[in-house]
């Protein structure tokens, strides 16, 4: 029934996704990335704060997919 509430496990990637975000984009990290290098033009940081987002875009959309299947 795809009426129920979302099983347990998907909620679970849920939460560790939100965990790894919050990892990801916590202030020691983002200083890692915070230097004058560049990626294809665009600075580090920038690529790292986009390339993560889009990630996290990805990642959710996969476990939605696969919760209505």
């Amino acid at each position: 029934m795809k009426n129920e509430n979302m099983k347990k496990r998907h909620l679970q990637k849920f939460v560790i996704l939100s965990l790894l975000l919050w990892v990801a984009f916590n202030f020691p990290i983002l200083l890692l990335f915070n230097n004058s290098d560049a990626i294809f033009g665009i600075p580090m940081i920038y690529f790292y704060i986009f390339s993560v987002w889009t990630l996290s875009i990805i990642l959710s959309f996969y476990f939605l997919k696969k919760y209505n299947e």
